[in-house]
């Protein structure tokens, strides 16, 4: 049996582990939360390190991409390096490829329609593929990474406008404690509703789910939340919002959707390959074997 287990500095209450199988091998995939604590997440990688088959790092990102340059995040990457023998990745070599398909399967496989659809994606940089494919899409994009991440006042109408910001900021964002970027530990159980304007205006919010939840106004009636790494308390909240629509680009395993981090760890544990080994056709190949499919969820 393979063993994946995801390491996060999120809360240890989004915690979960399932028994599946794919591709004819059984796996056991575990979500461990830190409670924001950086060093306990060390702790436990350092402890599982040559013991499971990879790990997901999640409830931050190693890398911010800019174009075609990739800028590592200093506190992700002291993390990283507690894992010597066994693989780790934060999701995003699967995010490029995954929620590329899963906005090509809500076309063609649904006859979800994108064109002049506004949408709002509270972080773009953190999901380049997926919002370079609503764009492709027809869809009217707003970003919101200098809102959410930043407090800036200022939405991003274009995907040339993310790419400019982007590689302005990387290299200096990168270098910050993640806990001024991202929600981290007990602040992803708190919700305080921030720039309420872009999410009225927007018929689908798109996105990591943690900046959704944390901004999100208590009215939602009739939105389309496009997310990922979902509980049942979450999607019962969404209900009380009056979300119509979940959609997670990840699949549903016994009830929880779990993150980018997670399933890209359980890819590369089934290629049996270093993360940096693995290319955009290996991911593609894995993913059409193996059958993911997005779930879709009317609340």
């Amino acid at each position: 049996m393979k063993r994946v287990v995801s390491v996060s500095l999120g809360s240890s209450k989004r915690d979960h582990k399932v028994e599946t199988e794919i591709l004819g091998e059984k796996y056991t995939i575990e979500r461990r939360g830190t409670d924001g604590d950086m060093a306990k997440a060390v702790a436990v990688i350092q402890a599982l390190d040559g013991k499971v088959d990879a790990f997901g790092l999640g409830g931050t990102d190693l890398y911010i991409y800019a174009g075609e340059k990739r800028y590592v995040i200093r506190e992700a990457a002291q993390i990283a390096r507690a894992a010597q023998h066994t693989p780790i990745v934060d999701g995003s070599g699967l995010k490029n490829t995954l929620e590329r398909k899963v906005i090509a399967y809500l076309k063609s496989e649904l006859g979800m329609v994108f064109d002049n659809v506004p949408v709002l994606m509270v972080c773009g940089a953190d999901r380049f593929g997926m919002a370079q494919a609503l764009v492709q899409s027809g869809a009217r994009l707003t970003c919101g990474d200098l809102m959410f991440a930043l407090g800036l006042p200022i939405p991003l109408r274009s995907l040339k406008s993310l790419d400019m910001v982007a590689k302005i900021l990387a290299p200096i964002v990168c270098q910050l404690p993640f806990k001024y970027l991202y929600p981290t530990g007990s602040k992803q159980e708190k919700t305080v509703p921030r720039y309420s304007r872009y999410y009225h205006e927007a018929d689908i919010i798109a996105g990591d789910f943690h900046f959704i939840k944390k901004y999100m106004p208590d009215n939602l009636t009739g939105k389309t939340i496009l997310t990922n790494t979902v509980t049942k308390e979450d999607v019962e909240l969404l209900r009380g919002r009056g979300v119509k629509q979940l959609i997670t680009t990840t699949p549903e395993l016994n009830g929880r959707s779990f993150g980018t981090n997670v399933m890209e760890a359980v890819l590369v544990a089934a290629a049996g390959k270093r993360p940096e080994q693995m290319t955009p056709a290996d991911y593609e190949d894995l993913l059409d074997r193996i059958g993911f499919k997005p779930r879709v969820e009317i609340l």
